[in-house]
């Protein structure tokens, strides 16, 4: 993908070493972009760069915790310095701590929020400050399902997903008020194969697992990437679960408590011990290079229907992607019914 002068588009990835942030950054650079990579673990990120080599583009890794404010606006510096002017930025980074919410200790809720929050905010105003300017730019902030409707044992998750939707709102608002030609616009994901839950904290007595059905990332990623070359969208939903999720929610609320209360558990949990790392506090990835699957290949599906008609954007196309999601709806409300 190249810009009006001659130069490579840049995209500035979070999260970028594992999983949805790894496979977006391999994406963007099969495009053809210049892949800044912002993450933790030295191992994952240092592979990330490899890959972007391998694939031709120019790359930068930049070792950083997104949770703190100065450390995101130094990588950036460098990023503008080593490739050029930032035209995307993704928010993607992620941490968790799957519990009951009673379990979850004060500096272990105010991490996850700080990543997965604050993070966003960090994330999002330095990017604005860089495109500010010259009033062009996308800021892509890739949410989740569960950004619309919390699940047990994850409430420090789910509190930050919905806080970026508000924060969200609100930039754009004032994006809008300023006439600014810079756009923002979000990607809500379905459970996704990605290495998290081998190294999530976890108070279940177990291994954790994605809430089924489970989606490859690089099913993210193709879509992150679409949002970003086509950012006039609000905000766009990846997965048939996703969509019958969030209408669910809107219809049936209490029907999905009793759900969730009923089944949350047992569709979390696997009969496997709990990892003896986890990554909320230090990177796992700092020594070992996880790449962007999990251990649910066997299950995860590597297209998403809905998300392939929906890029297409002809007629039939979107009366397809509209019965896809009225069919998830259903599908949902009768397994609530159950």
């Amino acid at each position: 993908m190249e810009t009006g002068n001659g130069g490579r588009r840049v995209a500035v990835v979070s999260g970028a070493s594992a999983g949805v942030g790894r496979a977006t950054a391999r994406e963007f650079a099969r495009r053809g972009y210049a892949v800044a990579l912002l993450a933790r673990g030295a191992k994952g990120l240092a592979a990330a760069e490899r890959e972007a080599h391998e694939a031709g583009v120019p790359s930068l890794a930049v070792r950083t915790d997104v949770a703190d404010a100065a450390a995101v606006r130094e990588a950036a510096a460098r990023i503008e310095a080593a490739l050029g002017p930032v035209d995307v930025w993704v928010n993607a980074a992620f941490a968790s701590v799957i519990a009951p919410f009673g379990e979850v200790e004060p500096e272990e809720y105010h991490r996850v929020t700080d990543v997965c929050y604050h993070g966003y905010v960090h994330g999002t105003r330095t990017a604005l400050e860089l495109m500010a300017p010259r009033n062009r730019g996308v800021v892509v902030q890739v949410g989740s399902a569960l950004a619309y409707r919390g699940i047990p044992f994850q409430a420090a998750y789910c509190g930050a997903k919905h806080a970026v939707r508000g924060f969200t709102d609100s930039v754009r608002a004032e994006l809008v008020h300023a006439r600014s030609r810079i756009r923002v616009t979000e990607v809500h994901l379905p459970a996704v194969n990605t290495p998290q839950f081998s190294w999530v904290r976890s108070r279940m007595g177990a291994r954790t697992r994605p809430v089924p059905p489970v989606y490859q990332p690089e099913v993210a990623a193709r879509a992150i990437v679409w949002a970003a070359e086509h950012p006039r969208r609000r905000r766009y939903w990846v997965g048939a679960s996703t969509v019958g999720t969030v209408l669910a929610q809107r219809l049936a609320p209490r029907a999905l408590d009793l759900q969730l209360g009923l089944s949350g558990r047992d569709s979390q949990v696997r009969d496997e011990p709990a990892p003896e790392r986890d990554n909320l506090f230090e990177p796992v990835d700092d020594v070992q290079d996880f790449g962007a699957h999990g251990e649910f290949d066997d299950e995860a599906w590597g297209v998403s229907p809905l998300d392939e008609l929906n890029r297409r954007r002809r007629p039939a196309a979107l009366v397809g992607a509209a019965a896809l999601a009225a069919g998830a709806a259903v599908y949902a409300s009768r397994r609530l019914r159950r």
